[in-house]
């Protein structure tokens, strides 16, 4: 064998050594702040019982998880992204463009967003088209609510919201920017979008965050996901929207209007790369955790009927891939 021959081979086996003692054994999630609380609750439970490491799970927001999640094949990128909303046509083909081609789709439960502020500050009860006509880009920017209709309180607008980056703002935007403009007449709905003049105020992916800020300022409103109001209704309360509480029942039941699914993609192609991938899919969407009787119910998710649970639960643990049709 010639020396240059032994040298490339040495070479090959160098990178390949590398390349395993850089392997991750313990799984990487990444995405949503909604779906944090549960994911981080699935990780705890997993590394207590599994023997598996405890996964470790970031807040990076739903649009952020995704960049992050369609990146790559490899360690070096996460293995779960969490979303709390769908992924888009656009990531998909980012995925794919980038080799990620094998992705399950997994719906966990439902979420509401609330509106809410501290429980020392003045009740609210808004319809979407009152939301619109307050914070929408393209329309009166009034400065105070009672400017937005006299029968809501003589207080500045100030509302702690989600950055772009979420999949929170981006159902917000959806659920009450899109769909109540139609009945804000004063708005141009072209595009409808919340304010940039610092009347809405991007917080960041942490929702407790909101939920201290609210604290400290009774006066200001937060938008966020149900289950931090349900964990945190000793300090903070939710406003009625178009008539409607935001209660588990009224959000189970599809009365409450602004609603929306929760989701996490799995990267087929780093299963049995990283360790124990599959098991915590399994344990995610097992009846002892998202089930209607789950330990996730107790930190505010709302479960799926039963016939939806046990097909999303079914296509998980046989890591079913997206088929891109999903949007057709």
């Amino acid at each position: 064998m010639s020396l240059k021959r032994i040298a490339v081979s040495a070479a090959v086996i160098t990178a390949v050594a590398a390349t395993a003692a850089s392997a991750r054994d313990q799984i990487r999630i990444v995405g949503s702040s909604t779906v944090f609380p549960f994911s981080t609750a699935v990780a705890e439970q997993f590394g207590r019982t599994s023997g598996f490491k405890t996964p470790v799970v970031e807040s990076t927001g739903s649009g952020g998880g995704l960049k992050l999640f369609c990146a790559g094949v490899g360690t070096e990128h996460p293995d779960i992204t969490n979303a709390s909303r769908r992924m888009k046509k656009k990531e998909f083909t980012l995925c794919s463009d980038n080799g990620v081609t094998e992705i399950t789709e997994a719906v966990v439960g439902y979420d509401g967003i609330v509106v809410a502020n501290a429980k020392s500050g003045p009740d609210f009860s808004v319809t979407r088209e009152q939301l619109v006509i307050a914070l929408a880009e393209n329309g009166p920017k009034p400065m105070s609510w009672d400017e937005v209709d006299p029968s809501l309180p003589a207080i500045d607008i100030e509302v702690l919201g989600p950055p772009p980056s979420s999949g929170t703002r981006d159902a917000f935007e959806e659920l009450v920017m899109e769909e109540g403009c139609e009945g804000a007449d004063s708005v141009d709905c072209d595009g409808v979008s919340v304010r940039s003049d610092g009347v809405w105020v991007d917080a960041g992916e942490n929702d407790n965050l909101i939920v201290s800020k609210l604290e400290a300022n009774p006066n200001a409103l937060g938008v966020f996901g149900f289950s931090f109001l349900d964990q945190n209704s000793d300090a903070i309360k939710g406003a009625n929207v178009d008539d409607v509480e935001p209660t588990f029942e009224n959000i189970a039941s599809g009365d409450y209007p602004v609603s929306r699914s929760l989701f996490f993609y799995i990267k087929k192609a780093h299963v049995g790369v990283i360790p124990g991938i599959a098991e915590y899919a399994a344990e995610f969407m097992s009846e002892d955790a998202a089930g209607e009787e789950g330990y996730l119910v107790d930190k505010g998710l709302i479960p799926l009927p039963a016939d939806m649970f046990s097909a999303v639960s079914a296509n998980v643990n046989s890591l079913t891939p997206m088929t891109g049709n999903e949007w057709d």
